[in-house]
């Protein structure tokens, strides 16, 4: 009895658990840097500090918009891409990991490179 209900947790542990939620969460840290600094940072138009800093975003297929916010400069708004997160590919035996993973956006992942945005003056947006 033991044996049966031991293999009934652990396969039902299996089942339930999805490797890119469990192995990189749900959210990742990005780095966002732009050539003026104390850029007010906003996500989805949550206030989340200036730069430079680094800040979590959820993942997801679309990622989150992001807006760079001074005065005297235009706003710039970006969203970072995402690509898949290859460590989803051990889900390929369990369809409801992929499923969790897909809910929790940990199917996805943004590059893990800086994010450099370039701010303009508005009177030189103005004069184009």
């Amino acid at each position: 009895m033991k044996t049966i209900g031991r293999f009934t947790i652990i396969s039902f542990l299996l089942l339930a658990s999805s490797c890119a939620t469990v192995f990189t969460g749900s959210k990742q840290t990005v780095q966002i840097n732009s050539n003026i600094q104390g850029a007010r940072i906003q996500v989805n138009g949550e206030d989340m500090g200036v730069t430079p800093a680094a800040i979590k975003l959820k993942k997801g297929k679309d990622g989150q918009v992001i807006s760079l916010v001074n005065y005297g400069y235009e706003t710039k708004i970006f969203q970072p891409e995402t690509k898949m997160n290859l460590i989803s590919i051990a889900n390929l035996i369990n369809i409801f990991g992929w499923g969790i993973d897909a809910v929790t956006g940990a199917l996805w992942k943004y590059d893990k490179k800086p994010y450099l945005i370039e701010m303009e003056p508005k009177e030189l947006v103005e004069k184009k």
